[in-house]
């Protein structure tokens, strides 16, 4: 009897570690399901911030880049959490943080010279993606108001890769997407990897061009993607599963 006392301890105390070891594996999935999104919000809030850094030292190739590539982790965000039903309100607010420091700083400063108007105009863009971000809402099922920030934004870094900084037309499609972005028009929720099987290729199709960014024209494949989403909203980009 004495003999068995020490062994039966032993027992007890590794089935005991090991249920704590499994208990502390579904604490860890359990905060990486409902932390995946916000992960993705909080990576693409760390590229606005890369590409606002670059702007201000001067490497404009990859502060436009790093906006792009905020732009596809802004759309897979969303989807994510749905996907692990992990909405929540600071889920929210992290993607708003984040666009706003993406879509509406950084993008921003691709616009930005020494001019008095330049900047104004910098100023003025912030603004917009501002107030598209407070009236998201449209109290529309599955519809924005405005149009999203992502969109014109990819559309000016883009127009910007391919002009090689021309200010001129910068300054005309600038002032385009604020429109766009402060009109009441309506737009669809676009849902790309909730939706049919082509937009996913679509979303595939922009990860890939991200490792072929030293080739120019690799942007043209994005500049396409949101423009088509400006011109035929309802009839290509509609959220249909």
């Amino acid at each position: 009897m004495m003999l068995l006392t020490p062994t039966s301890a032993f027992f007890q105390d590794a089935n005991k570690l090991l249920l704590n070891e499994q208990a502390n594996w579904v604490h860890l999935k359990e905060f990486a399901r409902k932390n995946a999104a916000n992960a993705l919000s909080v990576a693409n809030m760390v590229m606005g911030m890369a590409s606002i850094l670059c702007s201000l030292n001067g490497h404009h190739h990859a502060a436009c880049w790093l906006v792009l590539i905020g732009y596809l982790l802004d759309l897979a965000d969303g989807a994510v959490a749905r996907r692990l039903n992990a909405c929540s309100a600071l889920g929210a607010k992290l993607d708003d943080f984040a666009d706003f420091t993406t879509f509406g700083i950084a993008t921003s400063l691709i616009l930005r010279t020494p001019s008095l108007l330049d900047n104004i105009m910098c100023m003025l863009y912030v603004l917009s993606v501002f107030t598209r971000l407070c009236f998201f809402s449209s109290g529309v099922p599955f519809m924005y108001r405005g149009l999203p920030c992502i969109y014109s934004s990819a559309i000016l870094v883009c127009v910007s890769l391919l002009t090689g900084g021309n200010m001129t037309v910068l300054r005309i499609l600038a002032l385009a997407m604020i429109l766009f972005m402060v009109s009441q028009n309506f737009y669809p929720h676009d849902r790309v990897l909730e939706s049919q099987a082509w937009k996913k290729g679509v979303y595939i199709g922009g990860v890939v061009m991200v490792f072929c960014s030293s080739f120019p024209p690799a942007c043209v494949y994005y500049l396409l993607w949101s423009v088509s989403y400006i011109l035929f909203p309802t009839t290509l980009w509609s959220s249909k599963v």
